[in-house]
Formats: structure tokens, C-alpha cells, sequence
């Protein structure tokens, strides 16, 4: 044994009067698991110990026996003391109330043994956007002790500065709470539970993320407004989780406001879900009403997490991200086993082995414990570098041992493609650097490199939607100072060529035109819409999606005041400004949600835009046959307001193959020869203003336009519904 892992430091020694101490124990043989007396002090084969420090070089064999004895006896005493130490009144907030963590105390490992898997609920809070998911999540947090009342910032799980500028969550977020559930209103020896938070983003664009969430939890939280009701993103979530053979808690929410109707909402859940109008249970997040019924029902409902604690380690990889000085930190679901600081795993993925550095859980911060067990959910650094390196839906398992790898997650289906590219050239490797790292805490988008003629080297990149665009884009902008330019959205179309072979393009300026490769087929991607309404928008929404070829598939009511309506889409018709449009005939009553449909075949033509002749990949599209006059109308008109003069003409065209379908054409500036020609004969100054025509057509063919990075982002706003 090696002195220098056998003392404890003064900080680290019980008290018998106090609490128990905060700070994770050495590697001891209870520090994981009681059923692994095996675990020795002793470091691991073939590993150089550390040097020990001054004072345990003078301590002689009789001090290090003692160290090990005292060792001993704290390790077996510890769940016991821990059990009295969380009891003791002083350390809690309430009755229900858990011990006070986070940001007032650390969590040890010999703590988080004390609750078994059956001791244990992972839950997720679903819901449409705004109906208050996060601040439910904030006041079941104030309720368990995990933050201060009124500490802190509201949404506290929202910790990205693009989720605070919007309003919205982008990143689903994990906090664990200790809560003693007591059916008196006092009762110490009740026992406590290990409660798995985890917030989801409520956007449809952010279903990824919802998704993976869901995979590490065994029910969820259903939270729908209760003046608003059922909106069509609360139905797409419903059906995420039910699919996932979720425990679905119904909870409505904002019952404080003056238009709140609950017995209509517990109305609409029965007819839409068959969800007993009893099971719901009536909050206000914002008062705090109502909420001490929720966390008793989410472990009277919601079943612990299944799981072997005698099994080899066995993790599921839910998300990751990178941090500057930890590298990757994984956020892992515990399935099978223990995991220790120490221990060896290895990911199923790539085969590749890594060392645990530190382990712990969200609480809500990062807090260190030095160990997970089976059914908890919490976070690993293992010294993974490279972001490819950590897959989200991986399995991480014990090192040198056979497992099977458990389901994961359906890869992300990239809906939308977009080029980026930096605004100056000379700034792509640090443009190449800032996705990397972003594409570690976003792994759904896709990344590809690209070359444009007219914009350099640069990135494909796919995206769940087009506000999942955006938000990248802004956390670009926010987090690494990038600058860059975005090309038109596209949608990924099938072709089939003359000669019988098929082809996916995703980017249209790859669509090849020349005679050899004649296309004889397009199909286009589309999508279910589901549109929930006031009933007098009825009409307007009709007339809008039949302008954008869609396809009715059900016309339904929910209720006296509310209908739905279910289309079969282009999706192509529906990336750009349907769902602002869609807001603006509906006075923004309107809500909207999609998924993923078949493919269908249509009329498709690549349109290019051309400067002095010359096309600009950059700005190619893919549009419907019966619309692309009217839209290169539109971009040639929005390129010529944004486009500034030049010393020679630039003439912007739109053409589909060599047939040009419109032109618009910005004049030179020019310098008025004339000034000084006060009279004379009127060959003079026709001789100077020919002489300043030759120079123009020179500088014209020599000459490049530069394209201003506003334009591109006023492409994206080109309509696609007159």
C-alpha cells in the first residue's frame, strides 16, 4: 500500500457531532459498491504511484496502519452516518426537502449509495414552447433544496445566452434533486428519493433533443396551459413519449391567469390522449400553487429505472460537450454496474479505451462524487479530445469486457442545408476550429467541407429546421466571434438521370447540366403538418397551404373555439416563412408542428443567378417549375438594392439552363468628363464620353462584384407563397 492513498486530510476525517463531510472518499472497498469487497487501496497494475508528500514520509509503519484502520471504519460507517447526518433538521429546508447541495454543499459517493435503483426516478418535463417547462423546473428545484429561493436567475437550466435572448430552450438540460417523501407532515424516518431532472427544449426544430432525453428517462411530466390548451407541439411531444413507453403525467399549468380553463384543458387531453381527466394535476409555476402534489406523483407513478447493480458497468451516452480545460465532458444514464473514478471503459462505438477522471452529477452544477450507480444519470470527463470520439447514443461499458450494446437513438434527419462559409477567407481555419468545437454540443447538425467560385472554401451543413439554423449560427457569432455567410436553405431532392441512375443533392450548385446527364425525374421531400387554429382562421389557412401545393389529410375540431388541420407538405414550401405567414393570418393564435413524411415526386428546375454572366454557385436553387419566374423575379430584384455600384454596368440575371427568366442590370458610377468642357465643338465631348465608354467595358471584363454578406441573408427571405 502506498501512504500517500491512505491518510485522510483533516477536512476529509467524520464528525460525530456534525454532518458528514461533503468530500469524495479515496478508493476504499465501499466507495463504489457493497457488493464489491474485492476493490483494494492499492493503485493499479503497473502504474506509478505518486510521490508521497513530507508530513507521510515521517509517519512511521504504526501511523500508516492506523490511517488504514481509520479508513476502515469510515468507509463501513459511512452509510449509516450519512443516513442519521441527512435526517438531522438543520440541513433541511422543509419537511420534503432535501439536504442542501449544490451550490451550498458537495454530494460524496458513500451518499449516493443510500439510494438504490428503486430509490431512484428519472423524469423529463415535455411541452409546447412557452406553456412554462422551465419554470416548473425552476420552482421543483427550490422545492427539493437544490438552489436558493430567489438565488439565481430564472430559467436557471437555460444557460445559453441564445436561449436567454429568445426566450426558448435549445439544450435539454439534467439537474438531480434528493427529496423525502412524507406523507405526514412530519416524518423524519421517511425515506428519500434520487430525482433525475431533465428539461427539454419545446421547439419542433429541437425534437433531437427531446428525443435523446426521453431514452434516459422512464416517464415525463406532460405540461400544457392551461389558457391556451393543447397546442400542436404538445401533441408531437405526447406521442415522442408514448412511443418511448413512457409514464405520462399530465400537469396544467398557469392556472393563475385570469383566462385559465382547466376542466376544458382535462377535456381536450381526454378526447386527443384518453387521459383521465382525474390523473392531471392543476399547478401555477409562477405561484408556486399547486406543486407540492408533483414530485409525490412522479415516484407514485413513474417506475424506477430497470438495471443489474451486480453487472459490469454499462452507460448510454446521452450528450456531450466541450469544455476548454476538462476536454469532452459526456453526460452518461448509468444502466447496469458502478462506475468509479479510476475505472477503465471503453466505448462500443469505436472500441477505443479512456480512464475515468472524474465522475459525478448535474446538481446543478457539475459536483463531483467519485462514483455512479445503476439508474442514476450524471457526467464523465475521460480525457476524450477529438469530438468524434464521443457519439451521442454510444454505449459506454467496463473496460476488456463483453456487453451488449444498448439500442441509442435514430440518427438525426437533416431537414435542412446551408453553406457557411467565413467572411474573410483568410479566417476559415478558425471558422473550422469554432464548428468543431459547437458541433460537440450540437452533434445534430452535419458537416461537410465544400468549395464555392465565388465564396471560397467553406462548410456544408445540415440542420434539424430553420431556427435550429439560426440558433447555430448565433452561437457562432456568441460563443467563438465568428463572422459568416450563409447561403439559400435547401432541402435534400432525389434526381434520376437518363441513364436510369439516382442521386441525392443537397447542395444545387452540384447538380450537374450537361446534356449527358439529362434528368428525367425529381422527387421532393414532405412533411405532415399538423395546425392548430381558432376556428374563424379556418378559410385563410386553407387558401395559404393550398398555395404552397399542399395536401389536406384532416379537418377536425378540438373543441367549440379550436380546430386542427393535418397537410401533407413540401417541405421545400415550409423552411423559409410559412410559419410567419401562417402567425400573421392567424394574429398569431396559430400553432404549428411537422414530421417527417414520404417523398413525392414534382417539377423541379435549378435556377441560377448570374453577375456579368457569370453564375454565382453560391446563390443556385432548386425551385418548382411553375414558380421560378416569379421567384428569380425576387432575387434579382432584392440583389440589385443590396449590390453596391460599381466603376463598370453589373448585370444580374436569373436563368434555368441558358434560357434567362429575369434580369435586372445596376449602372456604373461615373465621373462626369464633361465638367471642365464649357463649350466648343460637340465632337470634344463626345470623343471623352466614348473614351470613358471603353474604359468601362475593360475594368467590366477584368472586374469582380463583391457580394455584401446582407445579401445572402435577404435571399433567405424571398417568398415562396405569391
Amino acid at each position: 500500500m502506498y501512504t500517500n492513498e491512505l491518510k485522510l486530510p483533516r477536512h476529509n476525517r467524520m464528525r460525530l457531532s456534525g454532518s458528514l463531510v461533503h468530500r469524495p472518499l479515496p478508493r476504499n472497498p465501499s466507495s463504489c459498491s457493497a457488493k464489491s469487497p474485492s476493490r483494494t487501496l492499492a493503485p493499479a497494475a503497473g502504474r506509478r504511484p505518486p510521490h508521497p508528500g513530507p508530513r507521510l514520509r515521517m509517519a512511521g509503519a504504526a501511523a500508516i496502519q492506523r490511517s488504514a484502520r481509520r479508513i476502515a471504519r469510515y468507509a463501513a460507517a459511512a452509510p449509516s452516518l450519512s443516513r442519521s447526518a441527512l435526517q438531522q433538521p438543520g440541513r433541511l429546508l422543509s419537511s420534503q426537502a432535501s439536504p442542501e447541495h449544490g451550490p451550498r454543499g458537495a454530494v460524496s459517493g458513500s451518499e449516493l449509495a443510500l439510494y438504490p435503483p428503486e430509490r431512484v426516478r428519472n423524469f423529463s418535463i415535455i411541452a409546447h414552447v412557452d406553456h412554462g417547462k422551465s419554470t416548473l423546473a425552476d420552482r421543483l428545484l427550490e422545492l427539493t433544496g437544490t438552489i436558493q429561493k430567489g438565488h439565481g436567475q430564472p430559467q436557471y437550466l437555460d444557460k445559453l445566452q441564445v436561449e436567454r435572448e429568445r426566450g426558448i430552450t435549445v439544450k435539454a438540460q439534467t439537474a438531480t434533486m434528493f427529496y423525502r417523501y412524507t406523507t405526514a407532515s412530519q416524518d423524519s424516518d421517511a425515506p428519500r428519493y434520487l430525482l433525475n431532472l431533465i428539461d427539454t427544449p419545446g421547439h419542433v426544430d429541437f425534437s433531437y433533443e427531446v428525443s435523446r432525453s426521453l431514452a434516459a428517462c422512464q416517464g415525463a411530466l406532460l405540461v400544457v396551459d392551461a389558457a391556451q390548451g393543447v397546442q400542436a407541439q404538445t401533441i408531437a411531444n405526447f406521442y415522442l413519449a408514448f412511443e418511448s413507453n413512457l409514464s405520462i403525467i399530465p400537469v396544467i399549468n398557469k392556472i393563475d391567469q385570469p383566462t385559465a380553463d382547466p376542466d376544458n384543458v382535462k377535456d381536450q387531453l381526454k378526447r386527443l390522449f384518453d387521459i383521465d381527466p382525474s390523473e392531471a394535476l392543476l399547478t401555477s409555476a409562477k405561484t408556486g400553487k399547486g406543486l407540492e402534489h408533483v414530485l409525490p406523483a412522479v415516484i407514485e407513478r413513474i417506475p424506477s429505472p430497470p438495471g443489474k447493480c451486480d453487472s459490469p458497468v454499462r452507460m448510454l451516452l446521452l450528450d456531450s460537450y466541450y469544455d476548454e480545460y476538462k476536454g469532452v465532458i459526456c453526460h452518461v444514464a448509468v444502466v447496469d454496474g458502478a462506475l468509479c473514478k479510476g475505472d477503465k471503459i471503453a466505448s462500443a462505438a469505436t472500441g477505443r479505451a479512456y480512464e475515468v477522471l472524474d465522475v459525478g452529477i448535474m446538481h446543478p452544477e457539475l459536483t463531483p462524487t467519485g462514483v455512479l450507480y445503476t439508474g442514476q444519470v450524471g457526467y464523465v470527463i475521460s480525457g476524450m479530445r477529438s469530438t468524434k470520439e464521443a457519439r451521442i447514443g454510444d454505449t459506454l461499458h467496463q473496460a476488456k469486457s463483453t456487453v451488449e450494446p444498448l439500442p441509442g437513438f435514430k440518427p438525426a434527419k437533416h431537414m435542412v442545408f446551408s453553406g457557411l462559409y467565413p467572411a474573410d477567407g483568410s479566417d476559415f481555419e478558425a471558422l473550422s476550429y469554432a464548428i468543431e468545437k459547437l458541433t460537440c454540443n450540437d452533434a445534430s447538425v452535419s458537416v461537410t467541407k465544400e468549395t464555392s467560385n465565388a465564396l471560397g472554401m467553406g462548410f456544408r451543413c445540415g440542420f434539424l429546421g430553420l431556427l435550429h439554423m439560426d440558433v447555430f449560427h448565433q452561437r457562432l457569432e456568441q460563443e467563438y466571434g465568428a463572422q459568416v455567410i450563409s447561403t439559400i436553405p435547401t432541402v435534400p431532392y432525389i434526381f434520376e438521370y437518363g441513364d436510369g441512375s439516382k442521386v441525392q443533392v443537397e447542395n444545387p450548385a452540384a447538380l450537374a447540366s450537361n446534356p449527358g446527364k439529362r434528368v428525367v425525374a425529381c422527387w421532393e421531400p414532405t412533411v405532415i403538418a399538423t395546425i392548430i387554429i381558432p376556428s374563424e382562421y379556418v378559410g385563410p389557412v386553407i387558401m395559404l397551404c393550398s398555395e404552397r401545393r399542399g395536401e389536406q389529410l384532416e379537418y377536425t375540431f378540438i373543441d367549440a373555439q379550436r380546430a386542427l388541420l393535418k397537410y401533407r407538405l413540401p417541405l421545400k414550401e415550409i423552411i423559409v416563412d410559412f410559419y410567419n405567414e401562417l402567425k400573421g393570418i392567424t394574429s398569431g393564435y396559430a400553432t404549428f408542428d411537422y414530421e417527417d413524411s414520404e417523398y413525392q415526386q414534382s417539377d423541379l428546375v435549378k435556377m441560377d443567378i448570374l453577375l456579368n454572366g457569370k453564375p454565382v454557385d453560391a446563390m443556385a436553387t432548386i425551385v418548382h417549375n411553375q414558380k421560378a419566374q416569379r421567384v428569380g423575379r425576387e432575387l434579382v430584384e432584392k440583389l440589385k438594392k443590396f449590390i453596391e455600384r460599381q466603376m463598370f454596368e453589373i448585370t444580374i440575371q436569373a436563368a434555368i439552363g441558358s434560357k434567362v427568366i429575369a434580369r435586372e442590370t445596376l449602372s456604373a458610377m461615373r465621373k462626369n468628363v464633361l465638367a471642365k468642357c464649357y463649350g466648343g465643338d460637340i465632337t470634344r465631348k463626345k470623343k471623352l464620353l466614348e473614351k470613358q465608354k471603353e474604359g468601362k467595358k475593360r475594368m467590366k471584363r477584368v472586374g469582380s462584384v463583391d457580394i455584401p454578406q446582407e445579401a445572402f441573408h435577404e435571399l433567405l427571405k424571398v417568398s415562396n407563397s405569391k
